[in-house]
């Protein structure tokens, strides 16, 4: 059986990645702080079915205020630990708001 990979659009100028670790069942959606290189990040979903991936997505979009399309999953789909592409802002930009 053959997996087909999702290709990753080419990086725009205005483009970063972030680390992060997710902890799913969360009573809220929450950014809690920096964890050395990697962002922690409290979901509410389970990690079923990727519930807690699609809502990271959307809160991280949220929090960031840009389009939902801007923020994608690059690793981690099984994993708490993360790595997502935020396209539209630079890695300063993502760092400033999501100061906690």
């Amino acid at each position: 059986m053959v997996k087909s990979v999702a290709k990753v659009p080419a990086s725009p100028d205005h483009a970063c990645t972030l680390e992060l670790k997710i902890i799913p069942n969360a009573p809220r959606n929450e950014v809690v702080g920096w964890l050395g290189a990697a962002l922690k990040v409290k979901i509410h979903a389970p990690a079923l079915e990727g519930r807690a991936n699609d809502e990271l997505l959307a809160f991280l979009a949220e929090t960031l205020g840009v389009p939902r399309r801007s923020v994608t999953l690059l690793r981690g789909d099984k994993s708490r630990q993360k790595v997502v592409q935020i396209t539209a802002l630079d890695a300063a930009t993502v760092r400033q708001r999501l100061q906690v």
